[in-house]
């Protein structure tokens, strides 16, 4: 599932396509991604007509799409969620959903969706914070972010720092890949009580996180496959540079010990056995 880097790399490639864009139309061509849009496919898409796009914002892995009267479009990813841009009248990418047409008569917007976990769904007086997304906690990227005040929030819970770290009511933004890039960086087990980490350590990881995401960044993301891609239909290439995850059986870049992979919370951890200690 995308994580911060991935959705910013998507907020940041729509930006110059669709602000100050007005709809002139959509088209739904399958219902399942505005699912959440009660009155239905049809409703929803003339309920966009005559809206204009302002910029394009995130908050963690969570995105959406203001639009100047107040409202927003908020956008559900999923497993494989993509918005796409093309030319009016070129074909459709396999499993195109919604199409998005505008009054200037310029490049589509597209909404792509394999496994159609995800979609898309209008938030009334979303436009600067959707009321869905209110409850999740502010990103490393954010400007009113203190690391020191996170870092308190991280020790404060009785659980492995690891599903602290993907808690996103502790910090937004960071999922399976990344938290155990962190934790890599910061040699520490996934395992490891909040409440048995110092002040330091807990900032340590914490600023961990905000590095190897910003490094991700400049890479586009990680793209294990075609499921996730810019606007622009590319891929990211931070699964290249990876230090943990994914890595299990090679060798620790730091100590040369094989990298261990262990179920956690239905999904795997990947670790240092040697670097990352359990204590």
């Amino acid at each position: 599932m995308p994580e911060l880097p991935e959705v910013e790399v998507v907020r940041a490639g729509l930006a110059p396509h669709l602000g100050g864009r007005t709809i002139a139309a959509v088209e739904v061509l399958h219902p399942r991604p505005v699912r959440r849009h009660l009155a239905g496919a049809e409703d929803f898409a003339a309920t966009l007509v005559g809206r204009t796009f302002g910029t394009p914002r995130r908050r963690g892995k969570y995105l959406w799409l203001p639009f100047h009267d107040g409202d927003a479009l908020l956008v559900h990813l999923g497993m494989s969620g993509q918005f796409r841009t093309a030319e009016v009248g070129l074909p459709d990418a396999r499993n195109t959903r919604i199409r998005f047409r505008f009054t200037d008569g310029g490049s589509e917007l597209r909404f792509v969706d394999q496994r159609m976990f995800g979609g898309v769904s209008l938030s009334l007086g979303g436009a600067e914070l959707p009321a869905e997304v209110a409850h999740i906690a502010l990103d490393p990227f954010d400007p009113a972010y203190d690391v020191h005040q996170t870092a308190r929030r991280l020790r404060s819970r009785r659980t492995a720092v690891k599903r602290a770290l993907l808690d996103q009511t502790v910090v937004s933004g960071i999922g399976n890949i990344y938290a155990d890039e962190a934790l890599w960086a910061a040699r520490l087990h996934y395992g490891r009580f909040c409440d048995r980490l110092s002040q330091s350590a807990a900032v340590g990881v914490l600023e961990a996180a905000r590095a190897v995401m910003a490094e991700a960044l400049q890479q586009g993301g990680t793209s294990f496959d075609a499921l996730y891609v810019n606007v622009n239909g590319e891929s990211g290439y931070f699964d290249r540079a990876l230090h943990a995850y994914g890595q299990e059986g090679l060798p620790c870049e730091r100590c040369g010990t094989p990298i261990r992979r262990e179920p956690f919370m239905n999904r795997s951890s990947f670790f240092c056995p040697k670097c990352q200690r359990k204590r």
